[in-house]
């Protein structure tokens, strides 16, 4: 069969899904249906939204199905009459058996991640805050585990020591669109044998990560520091307090360098009239894009200008 012939269903939700069904459609791939998740209220106004993947399905007048359970009998009637000869799954959510199992050739998911290591659902954010150096995509057919079934394919990437969360994501959102259709390509051709993920690895978690885990803990080391706010920048980004002892200010902090070491109290803040530094355990950082609870994010340069620092520090 010619690649190009097979009948693929894909299931995603996100942005980053997005380049992959793109490059799929773009390429010329028979994309059958898509898979997403149900319309949610957003906003203020709480209007219904479509998914990223929603949304680009629909402009390519690609058929989109919206099950709010993956067991419901009449939804396993839908995608049996498609006939799918095989399904992508890229940032969807954990699928059944009777869905997984399904198509001919199998199910596969993109994964932001050197598998084994970083399961999970933010691998891209805690590669970033551990400190990594590489990370990469993996290809792999899904099975009951999450994030455990047999890996067709990876491509590795380097991270740079001042790469944030938001520059990594966009590297692996188009690096992995093209492992996608490749994988299609060889597993079409029966190119592929699937190996077993080694499980004798380091491995680290990617927990789905949440506010406290966002939290800057200025009793850490300057570079521990450093990572958290670039893993988490520019989303959902890292936040700390500030206190007078009479007011306190949230703050989320966006962009920082390591410049110098020091003996301050953690927290401490050290400022001129252009540039703001803070300490950290074993040294300062140099914070320069900033937001203040009710502003907009802002090079602290800017901030400086209307605000001054005299009398804070920033809290554990």
């Amino acid at each position: 069969m010619n690649p190009k012939d097979a009948r693929i269903i894909f299931m995603g939700t996100p942005e980053f899904a997005v380049e992959t069904l793109r490059a799929l459609v773009e390429n010329k791939y028979n994309v059958v249906a898509v898979i997403t998740v149900p319309d949610k209220p957003a906003g203020r106004g709480q209007k219904l939204r479509a998914s990223a993947v929603k949304e680009y399905a629909v402009s390519q007048n690609l058929p989109v199905l919206q099950p709010v359970k993956l067991r419901d009998a009449d939804f396993l009637t839908e995608l049996r009459a498609l006939k799918a000869d095989l399904q992508i799954v890229v940032a969807f959510r954990m699928l059944p058996e009777v869905v997984w199992d399904m198509p001919p050739m199998g199910t596969f998911n993109l994964h932001a991640s050197l598998l084994p290591n970083y399961r999970g659902a933010a691998p891209i954010n805690w590669a970033i805050i551990n400190g990594e150096k590489k990370s990469g995509v993996t290809t792999f057919f899904i099975q009951h585990e999450i994030d455990t079934g047999n890996i067709i394919d990876q491509v590795e990437v380097e991270i740079s020591d001042e790469m944030n969360v938001g520059e990594l994501y966009d590297q692996l959102m188009h690096i992995g669109a093209d492992l996608v259709y490749k994988s299609v390509d060889d597993i079409v051709a029966g190119k592929v044998v699937a190996q077993k993920q080694d499980e004798s690895l380091p491995m680290r978690p990617a927990p789905k990560i949440f506010k406290d885990d966002c939290r800057i803990d200025w009793s850490k080391s300057q570079q521990e520091v450093h990572n958290l706010i670039r893993g988490l920048s520019p989303y959902p980004a890292s936040w700390s307090v500030i206190s007078n002892g009479k007011k306190e200010l949230n703050v989320k902090l966006y962009k920082a360098a390591p410049a110098g070491s020091c003996n301050e109290q953690p927290g401490t803040i050290n400022f001129n009239k252009k540039q703001l530094w803070v300490a950290a355990s074993d040294g300062w950082l140099e914070i320069q894009e900033i937001q203040m609870a009710g502003k907009k994010r802002m090079k602290t340069e800017d901030l400086l200008r209307g605000f001054s620092f005299e009398g804070y520090a920033f809290k554990n």
